[in-house]
């Protein structure tokens, strides 16, 4: 049972310091603020594992659903939509001439 117990550690101890390192290593804040998903679901699975499951659902209740729900407004709302317009973008229109898209 101990053998069990190491081994799911482990496994969600890597998914917490992959997802972490991603939050900070990746540059689109979209799959950022998904990776901070993951990792604050993986600590609550930790919680779990620790019998506390009382933080673990404050964990997903608080963190997970307020604090991430916060973050994916944000990034709704700020996001800058001058980036699908430039050049080599699905935002690219084909009528315009070279010299319209280059101004």
């Amino acid at each position: 049972m101990v053998l069990y117990e190491t081994i799911a550690f482990a496994l969600f101890a890597g998914v917490t310091l992959a997802s972490s390192l991603g939050v900070v290593l990746v540059k689109d804040v979209w799959h950022a603020a998904l990776l901070l998903g993951v990792s604050l679901l993986s600590v609550a699975i930790h919680y779990v594992t620790l019998q506390a499951e009382f933080l673990a659902a404050m964990q997903i209740l608080v963190y997970v659903g307020g604090v991430l729900i916060l973050i994916t407004f944000a990034v709704m709302l700020t996001h800058d939509e001058t980036d699908a317009a430039q050049p080599g973008t699905r935002g690219q229109r084909e009528s315009e001439p070279e010299e319209a898209r280059s101004s």
